[in-house]
Formats: structure tokens, C-alpha cells, sequence
């Protein structure tokens, strides 16, 4: 009999915990995405425009070449304003490529913020119906397996007020020691 209470015991409280358990949602938003047609289309115009800015930027990165090439040649041969305005222009021309790589290449470059305008709309939609799945399956927590991050979850699970309340109750209790310490030397 009391083999039987342990064993019933024992059940239900593993029923308890697994009913109160949160559930855990997980998506990977790359997959999805790459299942999108509409964000491959997107994604090709965008590949597209690259590749013509890439191949602008060879084409003046030959010009240069060329063009300091042959000012390396002649130099000899030029003289006073011959030299100085053949030299600015190929000093101009490589100011010319590194100007148009940072605005097309660079961390803010054209690139980048056609990158967030293409996918936006589509993060937006998925948002949405994560949303959905979140609150249709009752989860408490939805993961992305693609970034390695929460993207939702239920307020109840998130202990980040908690862990700071320690962590301020430790330093608060450091303070009013180091307060009474410095006010009874005094």
C-alpha cells in the first residue's frame, strides 16, 4: 500500500509538471524564407543590381589601371601643368572608386538598405504568423533556429526583472554597508 501512494504520488506529480510546462516553438526563418517565391524574385532583382554595380566598379577600376599605367609611363616626358593635371586625374579617378565602393559596398551603402527594404516586408509577414502559430498553439516561448534567438514569448517566462532584482539587491546591500562603515568612522 505504501509502494502504491509513492507510485501514485510519484504520477501525479508528473503529470502536474508536465501540464504546467511551458511549451517551446521553434522556426527557422532562413527556411522559410528560401520557401517564399516572392523573396527569391526580390532577392534575384537585388542580385541583379549588384552584379551591374559590381561590374561598374571593374570598369572604373580598369580605367584606373590604365590610366595610371600610362601616367607612370609618360611622367617623364611631362612637364608643369601636363604633370600635375594628368596626376589629379588618376588621383581623382581612385578617390572616384573608393567613393562609389563605400556608397554601393559600404556598412550604410546602397546594398545594405535595399538589403533591409527587401526583406522587411517579408520579416513582417512572417512576424505575423508567428504570431499567429504562437497564440493558436498556446506556446510560451517561439526560438528562431536561424538567428539563435527568442522572437516571442509569454511575459511570465522572462525572469530578466528577477535576475536584475538580484543583482541590485547585492549591490544595494554592498552600498548601505559601505555607507555604515564610512559614517561610523567618521
Amino acid at each position: 500500500m505504501k509502494n502504491f501512494k509513492i507510485i501514485l504520488t510519484s504520477v501525479f506529480l508528473l503529470l502536474f509538471g508536465i501540464s504546467n510546462a511551458q511549451k517551446i516553438g521553434v522556426v527557422d526563418t532562413d527556411y522559410i524564407l528560401d520557401k517564399l517565391p516572392q523573396y527569391k524574385e526580390a532577392e534575384a532583382r537585388l542580385n541583379a543590381q549588384i552584379d551591374t554595380w559590381q561590374t561598374e566598379l571593374q570598369n572604373l577600376q580598369s580605367e584606373y589601371e590604365r590610366k595610371r599605367a600610362a601616367f607612370e609611363s609618360e611622367k617623364v616626358l611631362l612637364i608643369g601643368d601636363q604633370l600635375k593635371l594628368r596626376e589629379k586625374e588618376v588621383l581623382d579617378l581612385e578617390k572616384n572608386i573608393k567613393t562609389t565602393t563605400s556608397l554601393r559596398f559600404g556598412n550604410n551603402g546602397e546594398i545594405t538598405k535595399l538589403r533591409a527594404n527587401l526583406v522587411q516586408p517579408f520579416q513582417d509577414q512572417i512576424w505575423r504568423a508567428i504570431e499567429t502559430v504562437y497564440q493558436k498553439n498556446g506556446l510560451g516561448i517561439v526560438l528562431d533556429k536561424t538567428r539563435d534567438n527568442v522572437i516571442i514569448q509569454q511575459k511570465r517566462y522572462d525572469y530578466s526583472d528577477k535576475v536584475l532584482e538580484v543583482l541590485l539587491k547585492g549591490t544595494t546591500s554592498k552600498d548601505k554597508k559601505e555607507k555604515s562603515g564610512s559614517r561610523s568612522k567618521n
